[in-house]
């Protein structure tokens, strides 16, 4: 039976086009889901819903989270009149919009102090002003130059519906003819979210053109002495294309992590159509278009193909972290590497044979094409084989030199901080992200944490009593804690102060608390929240207040049948750091795993493992390039590990793969391996490069986590390429010395 590369090469031969129409059809078929593609942000891109915690956020979002969008009012005084009445106004057309729950500001206090209506005086406000509770003021109107108003959503509305209200609101505004001088700026998480999802779509069309700028300068400036030089640039762009398509029709939709994927994409996909167009190169100055097609689509095609799939595991890895945008990141890279295999697989011989390829020296004479002689290509490919033979000759001293380094770099990576805070990924001068400073410093932190009590009935006096207590005890024995409301505190603020002795009297006290209200801190007799207010702090303090809280809860015994969790987006993101922490040294040894048992299983012997011994070293310097630059684990930065995996995979498996081929000629070993860093060397260190351009781009992103995950990519393709260029020579070398050499046996059905 004819193996898949044997036919596809015939296939190409004897029916170019054909091929070429099935590989359009393909193509088209991948443009329908662009238009079906997605942005993503909030809890659904830090948090599975499915698991325990992703459910009981969910629950609490639905039945109680009520998301506030602020209006923030500056002006030279606003306690003026004028600029008070048209607070009042707008703030009673903002009450008519759908799902807009409440409305509060410093005209709502001005106008129940005075019957109802507003103060026609200076005078008359500040005198209100001058009685009303400090720390109520000092919210409302934190000075005369500025004053807020609340506008608190109904509990449960989704983020489409949340971005529709901001959007109304807007609206409104622009059309309400403010009085002169007076500025109104939208604020608060949805109005954050809205303008992070705008920031990253630009930020996803800025990056894509920069990455593809890049490698048309890198491809044109280390690939110009092949002919076409840039069809490696257009073959990335239909498998771009394709990601992004199959992305739209699988319904994976674009994140923060998920922007990062695209310039990956870029750089590793440009490799691959590197490989095929330089071995393709190769061959036509020795031989035919028939003969060359067939050489690099059995050759190269079985080859690139155990790299791509090394490189894909790697980035399956990532389907198993507990952040669903790190998933979202693998499946986007795995759907990619892939697409750009078969595009650079299919497109370099079809286009080969339509445009009749000869090689770029060749001089218009029958017969092979003479080599280059002392050009630069020719000069680095005899400095990489004196070097390759150099280390295989002494493989054990330059070992231990780079394990030594390795070692240090995983000691270090033990003291990289970790970094789970929203705010600081995004760019710093994000509009959006200073007016939610200012709030900060105005109103405190707007943030709260949310303890859900469970019972078969919490409106008992024995679980109030514990609900109160529990409440009095956080405030007393925690600094950071500076308030808490809950169904109790609403008791007793409609009861003179007091809690009810007996069950038919908290009944009636309830049934006098407003609906609206009610139900953010009560849901039928069962379920009960707590909200714990605090001040502003670091995520990492937040961190270890939430397991203080959680320890507390135990020390405090609920009673028999009471269930007591944390929630809430401070618990999220808290738990995020402990979820980085540790799916990133589970994703990498997943992905060692996955590539080890795929490379024992492809080439069943031991020697297989050698492509991993370099990676085991590369993954040790990117700790100590993390622990150096002062950088911190992210979302994104937790996958440079099985990224690093994937993507060194393939340079050390193509390297073995030309030396196994060299040896199948009865080459020498140390002149096979000479011969395979030589040939091999040049194009990975050419596609390396371009890689490095594409990576490269990610740096000019302005959103911080994006931005220093392109510095370490950068870094760690310089890393795998010294790692196959250098390393794997010696990995090779010891191999052969201690175990023996036979050729590796082929795969089955694909390379013999």
């Amino acid at each position: 039976m004819k193996n898949p590369y044997e036919w596809l090469a015939s296939a190409i031969n004897n029916h170019t086009w054909v091929v070429a129409g099935v590989a359009a059809a393909i193509f088209i078929v991948a443009c329908f889901g662009l238009s079906m593609v997605t942005m993503e942000t909030g809890d659904d891109s830090y948090i599975d819903k499915t698991t325990p915690r992703g459910a009981l956020l969910d629950h609490y979002t639905e039945t109680y989270g009520s998301d506030a969008i602020m209006l923030i009012y500056e002006a030279d005084s606003v306690q003026s009149t004028e600029i008070l009445r048209y607070i009042d106004h707008l703030q009673e057309d903002l009450r008519n919009e759908r799902y807009v729950d409440e409305v509060s500001g410093v005209v709502d206090l001005l106008k129940q102090a005075n019957g109802g209506t507003l103060p026609s005086s200076k005078a008359e406000i500040d005198a209100i002003i001058g009685q009303a509770p400090p720390e109520i003021v000092e919210r409302m109107l934190p000075s005369d130059l500025m004053t807020i108003s609340v506008i608190s959503l109904e509990p449960g509305v989704s983020l489409e519906a949340q971005q529709q209200v901001l959007g109304n609101i807007e609206s409104a505004i622009s059309i309400s003819e403010p009085p002169p001088g007076l500025a109104v700026t939208v604020s608060g998480n949805p109005a954050f979210s809205k303008e992070m999802g705008e920031a990253m779509g630009t930020q996803m069309g800025m990056l894509i053109l920069a990455a593809m700028l890049l490698m048309v300068f890198a491809v044109m400036l280390l690939f110009s002495h092949v002919r076409y030089s840039l069809l490696p640039v257009g073959i990335v762009a239909v498998g771009l294309i394709m990601t992004f398509g199959f992305m739209g029709l699988f319904g994976i939709p674009v994140s923060m992590t998920v922007i990062a994927s695209f310039p990956v994409l870029i750089g590793i996909g440009i490799d691959y159509a590197i490989q095929f167009h330089a071995r393709f190169d190769e061959e036509i100055r020795q031989s035919t278009i028939p003969e060359a097609v067939r050489a690099t689509v059995t050759q190269m095609g079985p080859s690139i193909l155990i790299a791509m799939t090394a490189t894909a595991l790697g980035f399956i890895a990532m389907f198993f972290a507990p952040v669903p945008m790190v998933a979202d990141f693998g499946s986007v890279c795995t759907i990619g590497v892939i697409s750009c295999y078969v595009a650079a697989l299919i497109i370099v011989p079809v286009v080969a044979i339509i445009t009749r390829y000869r090689s770029k020296t060749e001089a218009g004479a029958s017969g092979p094409a003479p080599e280059p002689r002392n050009s630069v290509i020719e000069r680095y490919d005899r400095l990489l084989g004196r070097l390759a033979y150099t280390v295989a000759k002494h493989p054990l001293p330059v070992i231990l030199l780079f394990a030594v380094v390795a070692a240090g770099g995983f000691h270090l990576d033990q003291s990289v901080p970790i970094s789970a805070d929203e705010k600081t990924f995004v760019p710093d001068d994000m509009p959006a992200l200073l007016d939610m400073e200012k709030l900060t410093r105005t109103m405190g932190a707007t943030s709260t944490i949310p303890v859900v009590v469970t019972a078969d009935d919490v409106r008992s006096l024995e679980t109030l009593a514990w609900i109160e207590q529990f409440g009095v005890y956080e405030q007393e024995h925690n600094d950071k804690i500076t308030g808490v409301t809950s169904i109790v505190t609403l008791i007793r603020e409609n009861n003179d102060g007091a809690l009810p002795s007996t069950e038919r009297e908290v009944d009636n006290v309830i049934a006098r608390i407003p609906e609206a209200t009610l139900k953010r801190y009560l849901n039928g007799n069962m379920e009960a929240v707590l909200e714990f207010s605090t001040v502003d702090m670091e995520m990492s303090v937040a961190r270890d207040l939430i397991g203080r809280i959680q320890g507390d809860v135990a020390w405090n015994n609920p009673p028999a049948g009471v269930t007591v969790r944390v929630t809430g987006q401070m618990e999220m993101f808290a738990a995020l750091m402990d979820d980085i922490s540790e799916s990133r040294v589970y994703m990498t040894m997943l992905g060692f795993a996955f590539i080890l048992g795929f490379l024992l299983l492809v080439y069943r012997k031991f020697g297989a493992v050698s492509p991993v011994i370099p990676i085991v070293f590369i993954v040790g310097w990117n700790g100590a390039i993390m622990y150096l630059l002062g950088l911190d684990y992210t979302p994104l930065t937790a996958v440079l590990g099985s990224m690093t995996i994937g993507v060194a995979s393939e340079y050390t498996i193509l390297i073995m793969e030309r030396c196994e081929e060299e040896l199948a000629r009865g080459t020498e070993f140390l002149d096979a391996i000479q011969t395979a860093v030589q040939k091999i060397g040049t194009a990975i260190t050419v596609s390396g490069l371009t890689t490095v351009f594409g990576f490269s781009a990610l740096t000019l992103s302005t959103f911080n986590i994006i931005s220093n995950f392109g510095i370490v990519t950068v870094i760690t393709v310089g890393f795998s390429l010294v790692g196959a260029i250098v390393i794997m020579p010696a990995v090779l070398a010891l191999m052969y010395r201690y175990t023996g050499h036979s050729r590796v046996p082929a795969v089955a059905g694909i390379t013999e």
